[in-house]
């Protein structure tokens, strides 16, 4: 059983990405190498800026919902 990682990135534009994986270090290459996300895909290079490991997936999928509703604020009190 695989173990859920749910991460933000800060985007070259300052912006924040979240997503989820099981390997948080392979994603990152992936966005780096311009194959993750399409959002991700034009503010290259990304940072993983937080990560938290979860028990499932559809508690990455929870836990992902709740910080994409965050506001930016918000969301930059859970990097720091």
């Amino acid at each position: 059983m695989s173990s859920w990682a749910v991460y933000i990135l800060r985007c070259k534009d300052d912006s924040l990405y979240t997503g989820i994986t099981v390997d948080v270090a392979k994603r990152l290459v992936v966005h780096n190498a311009g194959k993750g996300a399409k959002y991700t895909r034009s503010r290259l290079p990304v940072v993983l800026v937080w990560s938290e490991v979860v028990e499932s997936e559809g508690a990455a999928r929870v836990r992902e919902g709740e910080i994409k509703k965050l506001s930016r604020a918000e969301k930059e009190k859970i990097i720091a």
